[in-house]
């Protein structure tokens, strides 16, 4: 009895592995652009490796889905497997066959064939998708309006809908408007408007939006029964191209601007800081604009970031000294795409006075003059007696102890004259001629954000005592 049923099931197994075939099919084979496909894969056998389909038609699958079945034909026992995939074909392709692998063999589906015709009746479209440019050929770097725009019928209803923006490659976005709705005889309109600079030359493409809209439909039963059902169909927009061209050598701004700067005063006392406003206005990539802070020898220099707001830029920069100086001039230089120019706009030198300046002392190096040495008699030492001796010493003991005693006195005078370090701008002053050193440029750096600004940071009192003591401020 054991033998027999082995057969048996040798035999059932033999009939499934012959029977092992992999069927492809599409529904419906031919649609309009936007319509949904069915791809199967029909599998006969009883062990089978799933293929990963992600893709079909250079569309993405948008569901996939499985069903198994057991049937007995003439005896024989053979399991069906159902998977199938939809996608929306944007154009007429053929699916080449899908290899499946099958009780441990490798089966190939046959090839089905897709067609893809326009839509019908295009002008009574229930749904329309449009993207528009307000420019096809620019340079890199230039800005330019994206306009996409989705048009409903009044009448439409739509269930649900789905929308997949463009593909922007190659391009950076600046800015993206909201939502503008409005109605016309027979749609609802919405318009969005991108902001967008291409990032590199050649020729670059802005792919196809999407939109899916879910629908109501209908269908008859079997029974001549009524049944409601959901359609779902995709709305593509057109694709776009731009022919991008490089700007000259050394130049990275691409627009027309004017640049203008603003002081809130032009005479100081010492050590108190100058606020300078800058202003660069007009059209172009104002987001590639470096920081106009300079570097300027015995001024602290320091700035705010750099604010963007539309069609305007703004950078503050505060300037700190003790003496007289100038604020030098701010320039740009860009491409004017209309000219097909390199142009360049600056701003003046702007002169600051200081008042109780302090002058800067000239450091004097003296070369050592050479003492001629000419051989004379020596003169015979003279004698003192003890009196004049004792005279003389207790002399020099009492200027000692008047020093100690004066020296706390003297040395106040001398603070209090050059003022006092524990002075933020005082310190700050005496620090700014060492400022070379790291350590000391970021105390000053401190220092400037506590008397400059509304921030208040500790200064590490044991960094700060070293470097008085190394550079002996008092």
């Amino acid at each position: 009895m054991r033998t027999i049923t082995k057969l048996l099931f040798l035999q059932l197994l033999f009939l499934n592995t012959a029977n092992a075939e992999v069927v492809a099919a599409a529904t419906p084979k031919e649609v309009e652009l936007g319509e949904m496909v069915t791809y199967s894969l029909t599998i006969s056998g009883e062990d089978i490796t799933r293929p990963n389909i992600r893709r079909l038609c250079d569309s993405d699958v948008i569901s996939t889905s499985s069903q198994t079945s057991m049937q007995i034909t003439n005896g024989a026992i053979s399991k069906n497997y159902m998977l199938s995939y939809k996608f929306v074909p944007q154009k007429s392709c053929v699916i080449n066959p899908v290899e499946v692998e099958i009780d441990g063999k490798t089966e190939s589906s046959n090839s089905v064939e897709i067609k893809v015709v326009p839509i019908s009746g295009a002008k009574d479209l229930d749904f329309v998708l449009k993207l528009q440019s307000s420019k096809k050929e620019l340079f890199v770097g230039e800005a330019f309006d994206l306009k996409l725009t989705f048009k409903q019928r009044s009448d439409a209803q739509a269930v649900e809908s789905e929308f997949t923006p463009p593909e922007l490659k190659g391009f950076w976005i600046k800015n993206e408007s909201q939502p503008k709705r409005y109605q016309d005889s027979k749609y609802t309109i919405t318009e969005i408007v991108y902001s967008i600079a291409p990032q590199r030359a050649g020729e670059l493409k802005i792919s196809q939006a999407q939109m899916r809209i879910a629908s109501r439909g209908s269908r008859t039963s079997s029974w001549g029964d009524w049944i409601p059902t959901i359609k779902w169909k995709t709305y593509f927009s057109n694709e776009l191209s731009f022919d991008v061209k490089p700007l000259p050598s050394g130049v990275s701004l691409v627009g027309d601007f004017a640049i203008k700067a603003i002081v809130d005063k032009s005479q100081i006392k010492a050590n108190e800081a100058v606020n300078l406003t800058l202003q660069v206005e007009g059209e172009g990539n104002f987001e590639d604009i470096k920081s106009f802070k300079p570097q300027m020898e015995d001024v602290a220099v320091f700035d705010e970031k750099i604010v963007i707001e539309g069609k305007k830029l703004t950078q503050k920069i505060a300037f700190v000294a003790d003496r007289d100086f100038t604020i030098p001039s701010f320039s740009l230089r860009y491409f004017d795409p209309q000219t097909k120019e390199v142009k360049e706009v600056s701003t003046k030198e702007i002169k600051i006075d200081v008042i109780n300046e302090q002058i800067k002392e000239e450091l004097v190096v003296k070369k050592e003059e050479a003492v001629a040495v000419h051989e004379t008699h020596a003169l015979p030492a003279k004698e003192y007696d003890m009196f004049t001796l004792v005279f003389i010493f207790i002399g020099g003991v009492a200027a000692g102890v008047l020093i100690m005693l004066y020296k706390p006195y003297l040395a106040s005078a001398k603070k209090s004259k050059g003022g006092s370090i524990k002075e933020p701008k005082v310190l700050l002053a005496k620090l700014l001629a060492f400022k070379d050193d790291k350590e000391v440029a970021q105390i000053v750096e401190i220092l400037e954000k506590n008397i400059y600004s509304a921030d208040k940071i500790e200064v590490d009192k044991k960094v700060l005592k070293e470097l008085l003591k190394k550079y002996k401020i008092d």
